[in-house]
């Protein structure tokens, strides 16, 4: 987990919670809990967080404060949350967004 943010431009310097497992598209990761959900995926390499509707275009974090919507996935079933500053729980299901759903384009 060499990749974390420690300081986040809004949300301030992150204290490290307890360890936490979540799953990314299926896969188990760890995190800490209550660090923003694109920071953990970012500490585990994983920087693609969705595909644009139109251009099916990787989009990942960009501003990381919320007003952008690049870090936008499913996180339990729900679309369109803004990884960079919702909080990371245990047994969290994280998806990869295309478009507005979590079917690649291609199985659409």
């Amino acid at each position: 987990m060499s990749e974390r943010i420690e300081e986040h431009p809004i949300l301030g310097v992150q204290k490290k919670g307890k360890t936490v497992k979540f799953t990314m598209d299926g896969k188990e990761i760890e995190g800490y809990e209550g660090e923003p959900i694109a920071a953990a995926l970012k500490a585990a390499g994983l920087m693609v967080h969705r595909y644009t509707q139109k251009e099916h275009k990787p989009r990942g974090i960009f501003c990381a404060i919320g007003r952008c919507t690049d870090c936008v996935m499913i996180v339990d079933g729900v679309p369109n949350i803004r990884t960079c500053i919702t909080p990371l729980k245990d047994g969290m299901r994280v998806q990869t967004q295309y478009g507005v759903s979590g079917i690649p384009f291609e199985d659409q």
